[in-house]
């Protein structure tokens, strides 16, 4: 075997308590569509020939080292908890600690049935799967946190969902896979033990810094922070903020009904399960906050004194809206090109977000074509954005180089829902050249790029993708 991955399994060490060892269910004909080179270099493995690799990130075969396993948690879904979930469809193979001496967690998805696959069939289809590959590394290249993409494997086989669609598995990287969910889990059948080994191995692998189980919450509310703000500040929209789909290490995990904004809306919702809103674009710094109340309320079940650890657990989470506040003043201020803090910026912003709103304005293209004419050609009524832009260019006299600024953190490309799902239907076709279109184009978002100057353009009325699924 060429393919080499350098295991070192730190969760499988953890009591059996914490998951099913489980291997991958074999599939009939895998054959590799993509494997994502620079993530391999980064995580030290040194790739084999095409037929090993598919074999391997498949699932049929298990490589050297691996201890496969499928993780336990439960978890609040839209507001309801769920006691026992886990990975239904998804087996971890194991850690590698890569070049930047980061540990991470190397998983299958889409591998098959486990203990924890509730009647599913533990598989998933191509479009899921290609969806969260392009995804995934757009977000990267964007600079957010995310789990990402090593490889993606067609299988051979027929997925049943609205009908019959082709089976795939991806490969997905994270820095762990530890959730909101694989606390509750634990303090929900009071098995205290196991709570505290979980909390320490989160600190010791993500905090070290952090002390006892308050230091991890402020921890992963910190991080938290900066994650929504980071998704606020480019339109996206993870579309199912359950706690299972809540990571401690600060990461966006869970690609389902996921989706970048096109014309600016605070209400947006894509996921087709959201009927009533619950996940809407500017309702995700309010289910942060909860989430991590969730996190909290799991984490207070080790201490003796209760009182005194709510008291402390209560300024924490409602330390955070404030935080996150904060994050997304000084992200949007460089959307604009300001730097320097001054009084009336929120307002500024605030009115911005409100023309646009009501102009129907593209949230990608506005703020990428901030300062020229493109930007009035945003919005269907121009004068709404000239009257906002005098005062704007006023304030822009007291800075530096905003245009600078507006540039590095405005991106020219982002994975626009119609063009995802366009890709997905070329590739059920058996044409996979526009999935690698997007991912080459979509690894530079910040760069002008004259020849893939079709992939900004909004949707057409017909190209509009109102609801995603989450393929299961």
């Amino acid at each position: 075997m060429t393919l080499m991955i350098p295991f070192d399994n730190s969760y499988a060490r953890l009591p059996d308590t914490f998951f099913a060892r489980q291997a991958p269910v074999p599939v009939r004909a895998p054959s590799l569509v993509a494997f994502n080179a620079d993530l391999a270099r980064l995580l030290r493995i040194s790739p084999g020939d095409l037929e090993e690799m598919a074999q391997a990130f498949a699932g049929n075969t298990v490589p050297d080292g691996a201890q496969p396993l499928a993780q336990l948690y439960s978890g609040h879904q839209f507001g309801t908890y769920n006691p026992q979930l886990g990975d239904g469809r998804a087996v971890l193979l194991g850690e590698t600690v890569g070049t930047d001496g980061i540990r991470r967690d190397i998983q299958l998805k889409g591998s098959g049935q486990t203990p924890f696959s509730r009647q599913g069939d533990g598989r998933a289809w191509l479009g899921p799967v290609l969806r969260e590959y392009v995804v995934s590394e757009a977000m990267q290249a964007l600079g957010i946190p995310t789990t990402r993409a090593l490889a993606a494997v067609e299988t051979g086989e027929v997925v049943l969902r609205e009908g019959p669609m082709p089976g795939a598995v991806l490969t997905r990287v994270a820095r762990s896979h530890l959730r909101v969910g694989t606390f509750q889990v634990f303090a929900a059948r009071g098995q205290l033990e196991n709570l505290r080994q979980l909390t320490d191995y989160a600190i010791q692998r993500h905090y070290p810094e952090a002390g006892g189980p308050m230091g991890l919450l402020r921890a992963v509310r910190d991080a938290q922070a900066q994650l929504i703000a980071q998704w606020m500040s480019v339109g996206f929209i993870h579309g199912v903020m359950n706690t299972d789909n809540s990571s401690i290490a600060g990461e966006t995990i869970d690609y389902g009904p996921c989706a970048f904004m096109d014309s600016y809306h605070p209400n947006t919702v894509y996921s087709s399960i959201d009927r009533m809103g619950r996940y809407a674009y500017s309702n995700q710094p309010e289910i942060a906050v909860w989430n991590l109340a969730q996190l909290a309320t799991a984490l207070i079940q080790q201490f003796e004194d209760k009182d005194a650890a709510v008291e402390e657990a209560t300024e924490i989470v409602h330390a955070m809206p404030a935080l996150m506040q904060e994050q997304w003043l000084e992200r949007f201020r460089a959307k604009i090109g300001l730097i320097r803090a001054e009084e009336d910026d929120l307002e500024m912003i605030s009115d911005l977000l409100t023309r646009m709103a009501q102009n129907q304005a593209d949230f990608t293209n506005t703020f990428r074509a901030l300062g020229s004419d493109r930007a009035r050609d945003q919005f269907t009524d121009p004068t709404a954005y000239e009257e906002w832009s005098k005062g704007w260019q006023t304030r822009l006299t007291r800075e530096e180089s905003p245009a600078e600024v507006m540039a590095a953190t405005n991106p020219a490309f982002i994975p626009r829902n119609h063009r995802v799902e366009q890709m997905i239907q070329a590739a059920v076709q058996g044409d996979y050249a526009p999935f690698h279109r997007l991912n080459d184009v979509l690894s530079r978002p910040y760069e002008d790029q004259p020849d893939a100057a079709d992939l900004q353009r909004p949707p057409t009325e017909s190209e509009v993708v109102r609801a995603t699924f989450c393929g299961t």
